[in-house]
């Protein structure tokens, strides 16, 4: 059974930081990724890491300001985030895959985690 578990969401003010935490049971994995959603709108691209050569990605709104890491043999997987905007408030998904290919299309992933809540007040 594949599970993963999603932590570290929270309340914080405009330019704090969080830090989001994803462990996986039950499924190898090439790359994980984390994705978001507003709501009222799409689930959208966030951060991605990929194994092999420790390959990271982000969205052009979160980048400079998130940071991923993790660790292949833990199947975990954090996402740092610092300098937080109002906008970032959403719930965060953490996501697996085995393959690589289109790091940002949610279509890619093959389990996703329960999410977790994130909100940034002004």
């Amino acid at each position: 059974q594949v599970q993963l578990v999603e932590s570290g969401g929270g309340l914080v003010q405009a330019g704090g930081s969080l830090r989001l935490s994803c462990v996986v049971s039950g499924f190898t994995t090439g790359g994980m990724g984390w994705f978001r959603q507003a709501p009222g709108k799409e689930r959208e691209f966030v951060s991605a890491i990929w194994w092999s050569g420790y390959l990271r990605y982000y969205a052009d709104s979160v980048k400079g300001r998130f940071t991923i890491s993790g660790d292949n043999a833990k199947n975990t997987v954090y996402l740092q985030m610092n300098s937080l905007k109002p906008e970032d408030t959403a719930v965060y998904y953490c996501a697996v895959r085995q393959y690589s290919g289109d790091f940002s299309k949610t279509t890619q992933y093959a389990y996703w985690g329960q999410g977790t809540q994130v909100t940034v007040s002004s």
